[in-house]
């Protein structure tokens, strides 16, 4: 019982830092919305300026950053947005993939026709972003968009781990937003299509495919930045 309770006595519950985590969350909208680009160069005293906040919770929050992947801290260099590899976004879209096909198998089984009213209505603030040119804006349609198409799969488990990669597929779908814009939106007008008619392997199948083509038109991006840095 004494080592129990010694053990026990090690283990302290600390307050939470709010401060610190919103300068933390704060920093990854501004990786997400493309603010800070890939590969740059973030100063501490420019970001606590930024924020209006001192640099020690910018410090501490770049240090997390750097462990959950935003960020790379360079020795004697400082800290660097971290630029996706292709081996990463493939790794991370084929898991979406496979969650989000399940999503719109669920979608269609269960969609009401307020539910699909609903998408169509999303599936306008997504046309209505892309023909404003405003890729932060076709970002958040469909990050939307897709989530509510989790939603209506009424699969919680789904919900929770769609909900982990979804900050990192909108940073991937970023740069890619306006160039992959009209296909993929027209790939979501089929898919609610096929919702609508409560077709589940072809809403499965229609999702596959778009989630596949996402990957593909990020992966060519990658790999032609890459031929450019090269030249």
């Amino acid at each position: 019982m004494r080592e129990t309770r010694t053990a026990a006595a090690a283990v302290r519950v600390t307050r939470p830092a709010p401060l610190r985590q919103a300068v933390y969350e704060a920093l990854i909208e501004l990786i997400i919305n493309g603010t800070l680009r890939p590969g740059q160069h973030l100063v501490e005293a420019e970001l606590a300026d930024h924020l209006g906040v001192s640099r020690q919770p910018v410090r501490e929050a770049l240090q997390r950053l750097q462990t959950d992947g935003w960020v790379d801290l360079r020795p004697a260099q400082g800290a660097f947005v971290h630029s996706p590899t292709q081996e990463e976004a493939t790794q991370l879209l084929s898991v979406r993939a496979v969650l989000e096909t399940h999503s719109a198998h669920g979608a269609a089984l269960h969609a009401t026709g307020a539910d699909v009213a609903r998408l169509w209505h999303l599936q306008d603030a997504g046309i209505t972003a892309l023909a404003a040119d405003d890729a932060r804006g076709i970002v958040e349609a469909n990050a939307t968009l897709h989530g509510f198409i989790t939603e209506l799969s009424r699969n919680q488990v789904l919900a929770e781990l769609i909900l982990q990669v979804d900050r990192r597929v909108r940073w991937y779908y970023m740069p890619i937003a306006r160039p992959r814009g009209r296909d993929a939106w027209n790939e979501h007008a089929t898919i609610i299509e096929a919702i609508a008619l409560g077709d589940a392997e072809r809403s499965e199948e229609l999702m596959r495919r778009h989630t596949r083509n996402t990957t593909d038109f990020y992966c060519r991006q990658i790999a032609a930045a890459v031929d450019a840095g090269r030249a």
